[in-house]
């Protein structure tokens, strides 16, 4: 497994995604940004959590008898005995993230998405974008009333809090949606699932500042985003994504919560297919369900 990865700040103070690589698994993680009038039961913020989620991942990742799942599973529970003696985890207002994993074990390709982040896997011919789209189904309608008007304005920062309150008192909960945060049942709710590694050609973790060009912006196709990530490398997208959001400054032609967001890409190339030269995958976007 090569791997070729890149993460930049949005508007933020910090980047809060993660980019992990450990020997055959990468790991990409959104951390879920709180804003400053909310109050946050954590001492650490998400940074912080990231980077601590994301070394317990790979590290448990060595260990090929271990579903995604249940690495996950295991993996927040560690990070939660970091910071339970400081750190109120009873609270709906805690660090969050998305969770995207990739790992090569033995002739198999599995892989593990939690939340909005996307995994792209070029197989058998055939691109496909794995992504769970819960929040929007529960939160839809709010989150639409957030995004209207202007970015920047303290009216639109207004919406956005109040937003973030309603989809904290949804996460981890029956009819709600599901990420890392403190809740180890978060793992039970993933997409998962294994294909051959010889089927696998390519393969793409993004986080959802870096899949705006296609899903987002309407300017690549998945198959499209796969080629400039194999010719020109994550940080190439990362640019190309930049130089769209410059060009609508005020968030009205495309509306989004972060005018300019941190933007994590981890590409990945299988060992049998590395320089190959295969035909063109069939570009086809699909959702699945849990």
């Amino acid at each position: 497994m090569q791997v070729t990865v890149s993460s930049t700040k949005g508007v933020g103070v910090e980047n809060e995604d993660g980019v992990f690589v450990g020997p055959g698994a990468v790991v990409v993680l959104d951390g879920l940004s709180a804003p400053k009038d909310l109050p946050m039961a954590c001492v650490h913020g998400t940074p912080w959590y990231v980077r601590q989620l994301g070394a317990r991942l790979v590290a448990l990742m060595g260990n090929e008898e271990q579903p995604l799942a249940e690495v996950l599973r295991t993996a927040i529970g560690d990070v939660n005995s970091m910071h339970s003696s400081t750190c109120a985890l009873d609270q709906d207002a805690v660090p969050a993230s998305t969770v995207t994993m990739l790992r090569e074990r033995q002739g198999v390709v599995d892989y593990l998405v939690l939340s909005d982040s996307v995994l792209v896997l070029d197989t058998g011919g055939t691109v496909r974008a794995v992504a769970d789209t819960s929040v929007e189904a529960v939160a839809g309608p709010e989150m639409a009333a957030a995004l209207a008007g202007p970015a920047g304005t303290p009216e639109r920062a207004a919406r956005v809090s109040e937003l973030v309150a309603v989809q904290r008192g949804l996460r981890n909960r029956a009819g709600g949606y599901w990420v890392a945060a403190t809740d180890p049942a978060a793992a039970e709710h993933a997409i998962t699932g294994s294909v051959p590694a010889a089927d696998v050609r390519r393969a793409a973790l993004l986080s959802d500042g870096a899949s705006r060009l296609t899903d987002l912006f309407h300017q690549l196709s998945w198959e499209e985003l796969l080629g400039v990530l194999e010719a020109e490398g994550p940080a190439e997208l990362i640019s190309r994504t930049r130089a769209t959001e410059h060009s609508d400054p005020d968030g009205i032609r495309w509306a989004r919560f972060k005018v300019s967001d941190d933007a994590t890409a981890a590409y990945v190339e299988l060992g049998a297919h590395r320089h190959s030269q295969d035909p063109p995958s069939r570009p086809d976007r699909f959702d699945e369900g849990e």
